[in-house]
């Protein structure tokens, strides 16, 4: 700091201005008056000058006493003070005195300490909330009133850039002129009706194949609306998990209702007398009989498909011969495919075709729902094949086990489908035979699954079907 601009130096030039212009004053009217009335004159001229000499040391003494005492703690407040204006909230001062500047040095120190006591507890506050945000799996977005992306926690980022790649059907010079983030498209409505005053506001928000359950609340400040805070969580999966439900309760209801309906109705035919012959009474016994059969297939597989899902099967598992229990299935659907006139084939590779371990019920289970699938699919003088061999996948020795057949084949938008449960491709042509409960397939791809291996379908609509198995020849722990 430049002395001359100081507090000090302003009041050490005052003094010496005062001082210089007493003794100008003085000397103009003493100087003529010592001349005329004292014979040793210059005695008194010299006194007078030593004095001004002493009286202008002194002034400068008293500048330099109170440049020690004022200026300097002065200049240290003023260097603390730009020190916590740069965020440096540890600055102190060490100024030990008992007067006033002494007492506002203190006072300087412990405003400083509080100061750095609350930014601290701010800046923990913030933190904290940071990992909050971080941490939640659902996205958390912070707009202003005019719809500017104040705060994202990373979910709710990525949801942003997620939707600003989709087209909206949107004025494009605008959006292309808009730098910073905006409200996005599928919230818009939703943060107008809570701007007007609606308060919390909460929907599910379709978006392309996903569902978003969001909740939108207003910040306020002093009573006004300053913002808004979104809170979206993706519910996708449970909406489809609740509309798989719906859709199984259905299913179940009409395929139970249809054979009870059909041995209602051949029931009370019978009480009613309307049989006319025993062969009628014996054919609608057997209406009744067969209905029966297949609640109670219907039932058993239900069943089954429970516990597997619950995880409550148990595999009796042991070493076993594929090949062994292929040729034995085939003899099993030799009479049927005779019966069909439909030709089958059983071709394996090689000989050596034994797991390690397996349930061989189950796979029984799983190569007959296939073989059952493709004799209700394949018409008359077409080809059934059962294909076995010994491969390699991700250098682990597999069984590969292809049932192909030559039927009507898979439309190409079902394949995704088609182990799920119920899902019939050609409903109406299932559902005139009678036989299939729908859950077949995905009662095949739990047993396959508990083997530890794994099922597709490859399908061309017209030409056929065939369904891959891959079983680990080695147990898998």
């Amino acid at each position: 700091m430049n002395f001359w601009t100081s507090l000090v130096g302003k009041l050490w030039a005052t003094i010496i201005c005062l001082v210089a212009c007493i003794l100008i004053i003085l000397g103009l009217f003493l100087l003529p008056y010592i001349d005329m009335n004292y014979s040793n004159s210059g005695d008194i001229k010299r006194l007078f000058t030593y004095t001004a000499i002493i009286g202008f040391s002194m002034t400068t003494f008293f500048a330099l006493f109170l440049l020690t005492k004022i200026t300097q703690p002065m200049q240290q407040m003023i260097q603390a003070t730009e020190a916590i204006r740069k965020g440096e909230y540890n600055t102190r001062l060490s100024i030990n005195t008992s007067d006033e500047i002494g007492k506002l040095a203190n006072t300087f120190n412990h405003m400083a300490a509080e100061l750095e006591d609350n930014i601290r507890n701010l800046n923990q506050e913030k933190e904290h909330l940071a990992s909050v945000l971080r941490s939640m799996s659902d996205g958390v977005i912070t707009f202003d009133t005019s719809g500017k992306v104040i705060l994202t926690n990373p979910p709710g980022q990525k949801l942003i850039t997620q939707w600003k790649d989709i087209h909206w059907n949107l004025d494009q010079e605008d959006a292309e002129g808009e730098e910073e983030q905006q409200v996005p498209e599928p919230l818009l409505d939703l943060f107008d009706n809570m701007l007007e005053g609606s308060g919390d506001t909460s929907t599910n928000l379709h978006v392309k194949q996903g569902v978003w359950s969001v909740h939108m609340a207003p910040l306020y400040s002093d009573n006004d609306i300053r913002g808004a805070v979104a809170v979206l969580r993706n519910v996708t999966e449970e909406v489809q998990l609740e509309k798989m439900r719906q859709d199984f309760v259905a299913n179940v209801s009409h395929e139970i209702r249809t054979p009870l309906s059909m041995m209602q109705g051949y029931s009370e035919a019978l009480l009613d007398g309307m049989a006319a012959s025993p062969e009628e009474s014996q054919e609608l016994i057997q209406v009744i009989h067969d209905e029966s059969l297949r609640m109670g297939r219907l039932v058993k597989d239900l069943l089954d498909m429970a516990r597997m899902e619950a995880g409550h099967v148990d595999m009796a598992k042991k070493q076993l011969d594929l090949n062994e229990l292929l040729e034995r299935v085939y003899r099993k659907f030799t009479v049927r495919a005779k019966e069909r006139n439909i030709e089958l084939l059983y071709d394996r590779k090689t000989e050596d075709m034994v797991l390690e371990e397996a349930d061989e019920d189950r796979l029984e289970q799983v190569m007959t729902n296939l073989l059952d699938n493709a004799f209700r699919h394949t018409p008359e003088e077409k080809k059934i094949s059962i294909l076995a061999d010994r491969v390699l996948s991700d250098k682990k020795p597999m069984i590969r086990i292809v049932v192909k057949d030559e039927g009507v084949g898979i439309p190409p938008e079902d394949l995704p489908f088609v182990f799920e449960r119920f899902y019939k491709a050609d409903k109406a042509r299932v559902r005139g035979e009678s036989v299939g409960t729908g859950l077949g397939l995905a009662i095949v791809k739990n047993i396959v699954e508990s083997h530890q291996g794994s099922i597709q379908v490859d399908s061309i609509l017209g030409e056929g079907t065939a369904f891959t198995m891959l079983l680990p020849v080695e147990s898998r722990k």
